[in-house]
């Protein structure tokens, strides 16, 4: 089934259940997709020492109610600030649950944002599409995002101000374009030249990471690193993505070179979650 249209008597369906359902198979996709430079798979820790995959999984399962909370509360109308509020006990949640270790503060606020558009969305007699969900986000909480400061101290934060390199909190107040614009019709080209879902989301995480200014790499490795991340992933689409024969051993050597810089696209990986969790609500599949 294409989208997902609720009903005026379909008051049963709980979209809190659906989305949240979703949000951790996109992440659990995310963290087992591999190759994948300087990120942590089953397969290795990347460019980390702080975390496993084990790690991540323990966050993932702690996360579940928090994804299943925001989407209801999408549904309901909430303001930002609720929403806001979730997700700050989400971040408490996943650092209990990973001895403090940061595995998914980025995914908590965009995937948690795109969670509760989609709830929102879901509410509406117009088949779910991208754009709904897009549409949704800036109308019910463009304004608030775009007034929304975080007062607690980030990489992120210091990183935007001594290299102006853009953020999550940015992409929200823009509709996440890198989501929409860049990430999903990427992934669906992939898909609409008849190769998998796995090899999709390669192409597209190598693109996030040929694309967008990642604070995450720029804080390991500063400019120059951003730079040299940047120039890695444009390599490996130049040379074909995953169309190309020997995709995977080029993506491996790319990986080898994040891990020589300690670099990590972190931003990147949680921007391919939350288009993973755009393209499974509005398909279904």
């Amino acid at each position: 089934m294409r989208g997902l249209v609720l009903q005026p008597d379909a008051g049963r369906i709980d979209p809190g259940r659906i989305v949240a359902r979703l949000a951790l198979r996109s992440l659990h996709a995310e963290l087992v997709l591999h190759p994948k430079p300087g990120l942590v798979s089953p397969h290795d820790n990347g460019s980390h020492r702080d975390m496993t995959a084990v790690t991540f999984a323990r966050s993932l399962f702690a996360l579940r109610h928090y994804f299943r909370d925001i989407a209801r509360a999408g549904a309901d109308g909430a303001p930002f600030h609720v929403l806001r509020q979730l997700g700050i006990d989400a971040e408490r949640t996943m650092l209990r649950a990973t001895g403090g270790v940061n595995t998914h503060r980025g995914a908590i606020f965009s995937s948690g944002m795109l969670a509760a558009a989609i709830g929102a969305a879901m509410q509406s007699p117009r088949p779910l599409s991208a754009a709904l969900i897009r549409q949704t986000l800036r109308v019910r909480w463009g304004a608030a995002l775009a007034l929304h400061t975080n007062a607690a101290a980030s990489h992120g934060q210091t990183v935007r101000l001594l290299h102006a390199a853009s953020g999550a909190r940015e992409e929200a107040e823009r509709g996440f374009p890198a989501v929409f614009e860049l990430a999903l019709p990427r992934l669906d080209a992939t898909l609409a030249a008849g190769r998998s879902l796995r090899e999709a989301c390669v192409d597209t995480l190598f693109a996030l990471i040929a694309h967008i200014s990642d604070t995450n790499v720029v804080h390991r490795g500063g400019v120059v690193g951003g730079i040299k991340a940047r120039q890695l992933a444009q390599a490996f689409l130049q040379a074909g993505g995953t169309a190309a024969a020997d995709w995977e051993a080029r993506a491996d050597a790319c990986g080898r070179q994040f891990v020589a810089l300690n670099l990590s696209p972190g931003g990147a990986a949680d921007l391919l979650a939350a288009t993973c969790l755009v393209h499974h609500a509005t398909r279904q599949q």
